[in-house]
């Protein structure tokens, strides 16, 4: 009898083995970085943070306004460093559900906020001082709002209106009947996250990046028994520039064929985040640990090793110094 071939022989077998060594890659550079920059403490340590508790109350009491309200502001933390963030909501105050829900109660008579769904487009400027509909500007409630520019103005309305259109002013139900038949099918933690995020991608002025940075926290306050929210919090990752970027440098993203450009695509099938999940289930830690180790190997609050002050992103790098110099590809970024 002839020696038999093996149905992967041919064409198939090149890609699997490339597949296997893109793979092995990964998962030898970021165990790496895991032992290098991980923090034992990482979720113990948030624990001592007063919001935790606030937050393990109002889920316990279905608040949504008090969620609301914590959600509108932690969404606000972009574009700007938190501390000026906060420091501007506590000078000139932010949203709240009470105050929205009683202006949404009056019936504005602009059109755009009748709903969720008609609010699209509202197109409202802080400095412009118009919007979508200008002829209901004047009695609009919308622009009573001193947050710090238009954008989060908009936002905070059409979150709002989606707990109020989409999950019908309880956002603890809504997340329990979105999560239940994937955590009764024993679905991965991937189908939770999309589940849970994808929804919410229709509200205004709002990413994944930002999704996941709030939800995480709101997940992670759960009670102990909860846990399945705990489980799901513990995925939610946050890809930053500065985790994107080390995996282009250290040759993960070329290496799988999967490169792109930071943004959505960080997201999406074969993105960063499936990157982190697949070597986070490879070496049994949470994906928020693995993720927050790679930020504090390149970040300067961190071990400030791997980023773009160290490191001249138009040539390879040349830190010898470093723990990964033998094992990683020292891809320059591509920056003209």
């Amino acid at each position: 009898m002839g020696k038999r071939r093996h149905p992967l022989s041919g064409k198939l077998a090149p890609n699997l083995k490339q597949k296997r060594s893109s793979q092995k890659h990964a998962i030898r550079i970021l165990h790496a970085i895991y032992q290098l920059a991980r923090s034992d403490k990482l979720l113990e340590a948030r624990a001592v943070d007063p919001t935790r508790a606030m937050l393990r109350d109002a889920l316990r009491g279905r608040d949504t306004g008090l969620i609301f309200d914590w959600l509108v502001l932690t969404l606000s933390l972009q574009g700007v460093s938190d501390r000026v963030a906060i420091e501007y909501a506590e000078r000139n105050g932010s949203a709240t559900w009470k105050a929205l829900s009683a202006d949404a109660a009056r019936d504005p008579s602009c059109p755009k906020l009748s709903s969720f769904w008609h609010y699209a487009g509202c197109g409202y400027s802080k400095s412009l001082q118009t919007c979508a509909r200008p002829d209901h500007f004047r009695n609009c409630p919308l622009p009573k709002l001193n947050l710090r520019n238009g954008r989060l103005n908009q936002l905070s309305w059409s979150l709002l209106l989606w707990i109020r259109d989409i999950a019908d002013e309880d956002i603890v139900r809504w997340i329990r009947r979105r999560l239940r038949p994937t955590i009764r099918s024993n679905g991965s933690l991937q189908d939770q996250r999309e589940r849970l995020l994808g929804p919410l991608r229709g509200v205004y002025g709002v990413s994944d990046k930002v999704l996941s940075l709030a939800f995480a926290d709101l997940l992670l306050a759960a009670p102990p028994r909860w846990r399945d929210w705990r489980r799901l919090g513990g995925a939610l990752i946050v890809i930053d520039t500065l985790v994107h970027n080390n995996l282009v440098r250290t040759g993960i993203l070329s290496r799988s064929g999967t490169d792109h450009a930071y943004g959505p695509a960080c997201y999406r099938p074969k993105g960063c985040a499936d990157v982190i999940d697949r070597v986070a289930e490879q070496l049994r830690v949470s994906p928020r640990a693995l993720t927050h180790a790679v930020w504090r190997y390149c970040s300067q609050d961190g071990l400030a090793i791997c980023n773009g002050l160290r490191i001249n992103d138009r040539r390879r790098c040349d830190n010898k110094y470093c723990r990964l110099h033998r094992i990683c590809d020292r891809r320059k970024l591509h920056v003209k």
